[in-house]
């Protein structure tokens, strides 16, 4: 019978402005300093055409699956997770290298990296414990575990991507990264949602309908952070098995619900059905999803993972 290693590090290689290198080449000193044998641990860049034999070859063998990057790089673990439900048991940490780090801050984990360093935050997951977290399953096969948004934001989410891809933000840190997102924000302020139509099971079962038109964004959370570190949703459990719904009507109230949250506007849903128009700009998790997505969106619970945290 083989034996399974202790941890395995997926790493981005480009997130951070390249910082995921610096945990690949620290690793192994790491790893020495707490008397693991090479035997025990793994570490491997993760490649875009590979990354799903990646992860499933590392939870199968791993008790524990370190996600080294961004929100985006977890949640394509959490894709693979969904997939396979016989894997769930491995438990799943995360070194945040990215530009919102939402699901890092709410675990503890990005405060440890501002505020101590990288090689800190490698040495505390080590020994951290894990608890319960919801995931949530997109029509049928996308995984959600930090929030889903259309409208304004994420236009400018889009935006960004596209930015990116062009070669418009020089260099790849993520202070330039941030800036470029208020720039963005600043020249999509006035987009708004088309016609629509929210459907949302309650708590206990009640039934919503929500009709939307010339919104200026819809905000569906799972956890107490959005778009780097803000808070619109109130307060969240993460494994009770319930959604944070908010309805944004206008700038202003985008405004005000990042700045101070949403208040009695938020929804407990534990399943939506979302109508939107087929060219409507969607995220999920901070990644660009427009155009990818059937009509209606339905988002449902999809089951729970053990995370590391601090």
């Amino acid at each position: 019978m083989d034996i399974l290693r202790k941890y395995h590090f997926l790493i981005n290689p480009v997130s951070g402005g390249g910082q995921g290198k610096i945990v690949f080449d620290f690793l192994p000193e790491i790893m020495r300093s707490m008397a693991f044998k090479e035997t025990e641990w793994e570490r491997e860049f993760s490649i875009y055409e590979q990354f799903e034999e990646q992860v499933k070859e590392a939870l199968a063998n791993s008790e524990c699956v370190v996600a080294v990057g961004g929100d985006g790089t977890a949640t394509a673990v959490f894709d693979v997770l969904l997939r396979h439900e016989e894997l769930r048991h491995v438990k799943i940490g995360l070194i945040p290298l990215g530009t919102g780090n939402d699901l890092a801050r709410v675990l503890n984990l990005y405060s440890a990296l501002v505020d101590r360093g990288l090689l800190y935050i490698v040495r505390k997951l080590i020994v951290a414990p894990s608890k319960k977290f919801d995931l949530w399953r997109i029509n049928g096969k996308f995984a959600m575990a930090n929030y889903f948004s259309a409208g304004i934001d994420a236009c400018v989410a889009h935006d960004f991507n596209s930015d990116r891809k062009e070669g418009k933000i020089a260099g790849n840190s993520v202070i330039k990264n941030k800036l470029h997102y208020v720039k963005r924000f600043l020249a999509d302020r006035n987009y708004r949602l088309k016609k629509g139509e929210l459907r949302i099971t309650g708590k206990y079962g009640e039934k919503r309908i929500i009709p939307f038109e010339n919104n200026c964004s819809i905000l569906i959370g799972n956890i107490p952070s959005y778009a780097g570190g803000n808070n619109p949703f109130g307060k969240s459990n993460m494994a009770d098995g319930l959604l944070e719904v908010l309805q944004v009507k206008s700038i202003n109230g985008f405004i005000k619900a990042i700045l101070i949250g949403g208040g009695r506007s938020v929804i407990k849903a534990k399943e939506i059905e979302i109508d939107l128009a087929k060219d409507e700009f969607i995220q999920i998790d901070g990644e660009d999803f427009s155009k990818k997505l059937e009509m209606p969106v339905r988002i449902e619970f999809g089951g729970r993972v053990e995370m590391l945290h601090l």
